[in-house]
């Protein structure tokens, strides 16, 4: 009777070994999505003058404290400005330079820029991805005549490429949207 018991464990024991192999394929590894508290584009005039930083910052993500947004100017008609666009995670120290990683996984990102109805700006890509798609980390500003309006920034994940340069024949998931309020004086 013992023998009938071991055998019988033996062989439930040898069954839960196969069952375990390495060779499984379990679930991928999830790619969490960065956080992203903070946008800041640095504009710089090409002909000298001053510079304008349009910040954003939302240290509570989706809570109930609005992100604090500032423009520091007004843009100079007839001016064009070359920027950069900064994208941190200020919930960890030091904080997170997401830019970094979006540059680094530039096929799977691309910055889309709206100018809102009554200003008189436009907008071009300085930068690319390997493939030659707009990327949009870097960006050239032409501030036309005396104007007041909005200007959107929106980062999107995984958008298709190539596109016609809007969000809806992007698609993809928006990892952030920011928008400001500009005066060209």
């Amino acid at each position: 009777m013992r023998k009938i018991k071991f055998l019988s464990l033996l062989a439930l024991t040898g069954f839960l070994f196969m069952g375990c192999s390495e060779d499984d394929n379990g679930p991928e590894p999830i790619n969490e999505e960065e956080v992203i508290t903070t946008i800041q584009v640095t504009l710089n005039p090409d002909s000298g003058g001053t510079v304008i930083t349009l910040s954003s910052q939302d240290l509570d993500g989706d809570g109930p404290d609005a992100p604090v947004v500032e423009v520091s100017g007004n843009m100079v008609a007839g001016t064009t400005y070359t920027g950069n666009i900064l994208l941190l995670n200020e919930t960890e120290t030091p904080p997170e330079n997401i830019t970094a990683e979006v540059e680094e996984e530039d096929d799977e990102h691309q910055f889309f820029y709206t100018v809102g109805a009554g200003l008189d700006l436009t907008t071009e890509y300085v930068n690319f991805d390997g493939d030659g798609n707009p990327l949009g980390t870097q960006i050239r500003v032409t501030a036309g005549a005396p104007s007041t309006g909005t200007l959107t920034f929106t980062l999107r994940h995984e958008p298709k490429k190539p596109n016609d340069g809007t969000l809806t024949d992007a698609g993809g998931e928006t990892d952030i949207a920011q928008i400001f309020t500009i005066t060209v004086e």
